[in-house]
């Protein structure tokens, strides 16, 4: 309670959350500059960089959470399924290339990536014992 002698600048200093927050920038309410919604303009000079405040969430996360997270963004997605692009096509090439080597009748015959490698093993035990004899 204030008697009569007292003065609201003798009692201790109460800050409400967001006042703490922006106490550097004019000394909470009472002297700084506020726009309509009450919150003082200065404030808008104390917001950080977004990723900084996405730091500041992710570091009470774990390791796991975080790459989870990292991997749910867009960002990420079109980066790996460009990766991923890049190694089925240059897949598909080495089958390719390993399919001009064996010989089949005929040459031109399509074979799906299984029969290609039965037939390769084929060949290649064909061709050890070609050598051995």
């Amino acid at each position: 309670m204030l008697n009569s002698d007292q003065t609201e600048i003798d009692l201790p200093p109460t800050h409400s959350e967001s006042e703490s927050v922006f106490s550097d920038c004019g000394g909470g309410r009472a002297g700084s500059a506020e726009d309509a919604s009450g919150v003082g303009l200065c404030a808008q000079s104390r917001i950080a960089e977004p990723g900084e405040a996405v730091k500041k969430d992710l570091q009470h996360l774990s390791r796991e959470e975080r790459r989870r997270r990292r991997r749910a963004t867009a960002k990420y997605r079109t980066a790996h399924a460009t990766r991923e692009r890049i190694r089925v096509e240059a897949f598909n090439m080495a089958f390719a290339e390993l399919r001009k080597l064996l010989p089949t009748l005929p040459p031109d015959k399509k074979l799906s990536k299984i029969e290609i490698l039965r037939l390769a093993i084929c060949y290649i035990s064909y061709l050890n014992h070609v050598l051995d004899v």
